[in-house]
């Protein structure tokens, strides 16, 4: 059995985990900035719920192409490599969102 498959596996969580972390904190200062402002009453209504998400969004979009082509190994259908990229995404976000809640409960 190789090893090869397990290290590429690893390695898609890993790229996954550190593209979820950094959604996920680029997320939560947004998330710090508008309440400091709407706190300084600089929002006057609430359809400016919470600017810039779509563009952050798209930056996670894009993040994800320059990993398809820059790492096409970690996308090969044919391993698990990319459920493990998404396995690794969603758990640097979760990280984020579960870290908030632990200091919430504190």
């Amino acid at each position: 059995m190789s090893l090869f498959p397990a290290f590429r596996a690893a390695i898609a969580l890993v790229a996954g985990g550190v593209i979820g972390l950094a959604f996920g904190t680029i997320q939560e200062r947004a998330r710090i900035r508008h309440e400091r402002l709407q706190a300084e009453g600089k929002f006057p209504n609430g359809l400016t719920a919470m600017p810039g998400a779509f563009r952050r969004v798209a930056y996670l979009l894009v993040a994800l192409v320059l990993v398809q082509y820059v790492c096409p190994a970690l996308f090969d259908p044919k391993t698990v490599s990319p459920w493990c990229v998404s396995a690794g995404i969603a758990a640097g976000y979760g990280w984020t969102l579960f870290s908030r809640l632990w200091q919430r409960r504190a």
